[in-house]
């Protein structure tokens, strides 16, 4: 008799994935082979577009079928063929024994329900819990994965927490039911590093209490090096090399392997520049929101996103914003774009703005403008690429020719490393990462002096990360760019900024040049945020203080 404890929980055999569109088809998934044991957790890597993603979906049939198809393979859960399973058995399976975490969760939170609300449902669908029992329960989980005062933010909105805490929340749902196979596509990605320890650790515990099993899908190969048993790399649909972490890391057979783990944004430590004309100031800058509760929801206390913060950024340069999740750098972004309302001077390129109604910030917009940390919620999927990238100049150049508009994009989308040729599909086309290359020629299009990048590199490989951080330091030579650049990837920060603020609960911990900031630490905080980041080894500056 077959031991079941030798059986792989997961089989993938042959898999192919073929999306038809315009008559032609396809193939973004050739021919996979990968088992996943009781207990064990398998990484797919590789590029953006490499099909990683594509394939975790097959495994709980949420592809836009019938645009896709599988011309080949099977998918074995627990003996059973998913590809050939009906939707009913599909259900049944999808949450109770196989559960997802996605790569972006303001796309898969309703932006219409609460945090408890939609934690609460799938307790209630899946477990039979009642309203009571589904609160109570949703407040532990939420404490489990690390969302701060998790009581408080039952009633909160998906639009009021940032990136990391929302992916959070996606945590606790996916986990709910403990689930016998948890899919991970990039859960990770939106976390700073010191959550993205403790949600990792978390996942292991889990993982060791209830014998799940773990497929994750990342680019970040440090988090595969500590997390993963064994790893498959992804190339153009195919698995190029898989085998034990250890064996790959050490001695990878393959060159994509071996260029893939040898990519990172390389340091960049630049003189001294020259003290400029100031761009963007602000002073005592907040950002309160109001905590409202009762029946008449009166206001009994405030979240003090940013309170009280005083920066200058000079023309030419880049100003590094880090900090954990929910610290309050993309608020602080935010507001001084006037993009949500604060209290306190603001001064664009010399001229107040503060207080400024819609019209007179109009001609402003252009000369400041934001690439957002969510690629899949700041593009339209009703519009194409080339009408994406092309919107801005309707606003701003309404009397320019369609021919030039054409080559304005067309250069926009090569500048980003995009095939032009792909101007005229839409976003669902494209893969993360390569939505984030769109996101950024649409900012570039306008030819800004003023940009803020939300962690604009998150969503990236580390192949296509290193060209992006290439590239933004080529349009900042040639065109004098500023940037404000909010990241939790320390490594990208030390690649690109020139000074450095390190924020913690709304407030400035750190600041100073950011080469002084990397070596020399001052603060017990930041000097604990480079340790996690950079796992104690040598940073872009030197080694971290001790």
């Amino acid at each position: 008799m077959t031991d079941p404890e030798a059986v792989p929980l997961l089989s993938v055999r042959d898999l192919s994935v073929a999306f038809r569109q315009g008559g032609k088809e396809s193939l973004a998934v050739d021919r996979i082979s990968f088992d996943i044991a009781r207990g064990e957790t398998i990484a797919l890597v590789g590029e953006s577009g490499s099909g990683k993603s594509v394939s975790a979906l097959s495994v709980m049939k949420l592809l836009p079928y019938p645009a896709a198809s599988h011309p080949s393979g099977e998918i074995l859960f627990k003996g059973q063929d998913l590809l050939k399973a009906p939707e009913a058995d599909m259900r049944a399976v999808r949450g109770n024994d196989i559960s997802i975490v996605f790569q972006e969760p303001m796309t898969s939170l309703n932006p219409l329900h609460t945090i408890g609300q939609q934690v609460a449902e799938v307790l209630i669908l899946h477990r039979g819990l009642s309203q009571t029992a589904a609160q109570a329960r949703a407040i532990d989980l939420l404490a489990k994965v690390g969302l701060p005062d998790p009581e408080s933010r039952l009633d909160a909105y998906p639009h009021q927490l940032s990136g990391g805490q929302r992916q959070r929340v996606m945590i606790a749902m996916a986990l709910a039911n403990e689930p016998d196979l948890l899919i991970a596509d990039e859960p990770t990605t939106a976390l700073d590093v010191t959550v993205q320890a403790q949600i990792l650790k978390l996942l292991k515990d889990l993982q060791r209490e209830f014998g799940m099993a773990i497929l994750f899908i990342t680019h970040d190969l440090g988090v595969v090096r500590k997390f993963a048993d064994r790893v498959c790399v992804m190339r153009h649909g195919q698995i190029v090399e898989q085998g034990p972490v250890r064996e790959i890391f050490e001695r990878p057979r393959e060159t994509y392997t071996r260029d893939l783990m040898a990519a990172e944004p390389t340091p960049m430590v630049r003189p001294e520049k020259d003290g400029g004309a100031l761009v963007m100031e602000a002073d005592d800058l907040k950002v309160w929101f109001p905590i409202k509760r009762g029946l008449l929801r009166r206001t009994v206390g405030h979240i003090k996103a940013v309170d009280g913060i005083t920066i200058a950024v000079k023309a030419g340069h880049t100003l590094g914003i880090v900090g954990e999740s929910g610290s309050g750098k993309t608020t602080l972004g935010l507001a001084l774009l006037r993009l949500i309302s604060s209290e306190g001077p603001i001064v664009f390129m010399g001229q107040p703005i503060q207080g400024l109604g819609v019209k007179a910030m109009r001609p402003k917009r252009r000369e400041m403008q934001v690439v957002f940390q969510d690629p899949y919620g700041s593009l339209s999927p009703r519009m194409s690429v080339s009408e994406i990238v092309a919107e801005g100049l309707g606003v701003h150049h309404p009397h320019i020719s369609a021919d030039e508009v054409d080559r304005r994009v067309t250069t926009a989308l090569v500048d980003v490393g995009l095939d032009p040729e792909t101007r005229h599909r839409y976003p669902h086309e494209f893969s993360g990462g390569q939505r984030q290359r769109v996101a950024i020629a649409r900012a570039m299009v306008l030819e800004p002096s003023f940009i803020m990048l939300d962690e604009p590199t998150s969503a990236l490989d580390r192949i296509v990360q290193a060209q992006i951080v290439d590239l933004l330091r080529d349009l900042q030579a040639k065109r004098n760019l500023t940037y404000l650049f909010i990241s939790h990837d320390l490594k990208v920060v030390s690649a690109l900024a020139d000074d450095i603020i390190v924020m913690k609960d709304g407030r400035i911990v750190e600041q100073g040049p950011a080469e002084r900031v990397f070596k020399h630490p001052e603060k017990d905080y930041t000097k604990a945020l480079f340790a996690a980041a950079f796992d104690l080894e040598t940073t872009a500056y030197g080694s971290p203080a001790p």
